[in-house]
């Protein structure tokens, strides 16, 4: 029912594995291929880790905030998913897959005094949005990350179904590189790209100031609005955008504390609201009956999942050891299963969908709807979820609101978290003194450096630069960027003047 679908909506959150949040679950549904009886393939209780002799199995119900961010980068990974120890040889097969290193990664990334935290669970009560959508709409439990690393490269899937061979989280200097040339860029252009020369419009709503997608070449600010907007905008009679992009708050500088990305040091009740705002502004609005709604997670953030990822297609648009390719990694292994859940009144109730999807199926489903040619070589092979959509016409019995998030016993505003903060307002960082070159500080960082040369003048670029180059603390990327949302604000202000 491509045809009947006019509106997709994206909301991609951060760092949660699969079972990590639905493995036991124990949900039970439709299958979506042939509608027999199903389960999700999730957990047994029986799943564990060996780490310094000891066992170390799964356990039911999981603490709201981590006291230590799992390690996610490529080599952890690696250890996570083939044991510690293992090496990946460079441009060949990613070594053989048994899922034993997560404790052990787990305990050399800040974990030590706990490292059986990484194997905790959430019971379903304690995820009262995502569990509610899983069994009202449909459930995809083999979907995984599009490649076994960090956060930027499997953003960048999403957006292109490709990393453009970026295998790693970036650093300052790269970041300044790919802003000399307008932003970061893949070889066939991006999804948004695509969509342009369609003439589909395309939204971005961003739920601080700096979304890693203002960093793409071809983003503008004019394209980027804060969530705050977002269920005005749909309350409108008429919703003129195909294609809506929903990123989360990271407080990256503050270690995510007042997030709602749902990364692993942020409270995860933040991103539930954030879910049940997102799916309440769509579902009251005037375009539910022909939306499709894709909640996903970038990358399994560390945290264990008993699923062994298959072979990937690469997207071919690069090949190993190219520019930004760290490990000669070949693209050619999906990461660890990350939830994804897809909603549409046009998809039958309580479905688990056993299908292989990763990143790439969002834009090889946009295709699909909107009538565009596969960007790579991964998403010309990838699955599209419109073959959920498989009703006549729409479903009238979709809930119109969810409930509210569990208490998590911090005393938090849920309602503050989806609010825009003020550029007035400084912002805040925690160890300040530490290096810039960590996590996805450096995504955000270009983020900020790609908007700041929107609203400065061509000939302060090269002084820009210099300044996020000579960037080496979080403090000091905490006063570049709070210059630039004040620089921002002002420039917002002018415009309005002349309007």
């Amino acid at each position: 029912m491509a045809n009947l679908i006019q509106h997709v909506f994206v909301l991609m959150l951060e760092n949660r594995s699969f079972d990590h949040m639905l493995g036991f679950s124990g949900m039970r549904g439709h299958d979506a291929v042939n509608g027999g009886s199903t389960q999700i393939n999730g957990l047994t209780g029986s799943e564990a880790n060996t780490f310094n002799g000891r066992p170390y199995p799964v356990i039911r119900g999981a603490d709201n905030v981590m006291s230590a961010d799992p390690g996610h980068e490529f080599t952890n990974v690696l250890e996570q998913l083939c044991g510690a120890g293992v090496t990946y040889p460079a441009g060949s097969q990613y070594p053989a897959i048994n899922n034993t290193g997560f404790v052990s990664s787990y305990g050399a990334s800040g974990g030590a005094a706990k490292p059986g935290e990484v194997m905790k669970c959430f019971a379903p009560a304690q995820l009262p949005m995502l569990v509610a959508l899983a069994q009202e709409f449909a459930v995809c439990d083999n979907w995984h990350a599009s490649m076994p690393g960090p956060t930027w490269p499997n953003r960048m899937f999403v957006h292109a179904a490709s990393s453009g061979g970026l295998d790693h989280s970036p650093t300052t200097e790269e970041i300044v590189g790919w802003e000399t040339i307008g932003g970061f860029q893949f070889k066939a252009g991006s999804i948004f790209d695509a969509l342009k020369r369609k003439g589909v419009s395309r939204r971005l709503y961003a739920g601080d100031d700096f979304p890693m997608v203002a960093a793409l070449k071809g983003i503008s600010l004019s394209d980027i609005l804060h969530y705050g907007n977002f269920a005005s905008d749909l309350s409108q009679p008429t919703y003129p955008y195909g294609y809506v992009f929903i990123e989360p708050s990271y407080d990256v500088l503050n270690d995510y504390k007042s997030g709602t990305s749902q990364h692993p040091l942020a409270d995860i009740t933040q991103g539930e609201a954030l879910i049940r705002a997102t799916y309440e502004a769509i579902r009251g609005s005037a375009v539910w009956a022909s939306s499709l709604l894709i909640i996903t997670w970038d990358e399994h953030g560390g945290f264990y999942d008993h699923a062994i990822p298959p072979a990937a297609t690469a997207p071919g648009d690069t090949a190993p050891n190219a520019k930004f390719n760290q490990t000669g990694f070949t693209f050619e292994q999906y990461g660890p299963r990350v939830p994804a859940i897809v909603i549409s009144p046009l998809i039958p109730r309580n479905l688990i969908d056993h299908r292989l999807y990763d990143h790439s199926s969002i834009p090889a489903t946009i295709e699909e709807i909107f009538g565009l040619s596969a960007m790579t070589n991964r998403d010309a092979a990838s699955n599209h979820l419109t073959a959920l959509a498989t009703l006549a016409a729409p479903r009238l019995d979709a809930p119109a609101t969810l409930p509210s998030p569990a208490d998590s016993g911090a005393g938090l505003s849920h309602a503050l978290a989806l609010a825009p903060t003020p550029a007035t307002v400084a912002l805040s960082v925690s160890r300040p003194a530490e290096t810039v070159n960590q996590g996805s500080l450096p995504a955000i960082l270009q983020s900020a450096l790609h908007q700041d040369l929107a609203v400065s003048k061509p000939e302060e670029k090269a002084a820009i630069l210099e300044r996020v180059r000579s960037i080496q603390t979080r403090e000091q990327a905490r006063a570049y960027m709070q210059e630039v949302r004040l620089k921002i604000a002002a420039s917002s202000k002018r415009a309005k003047k002349l309007e």
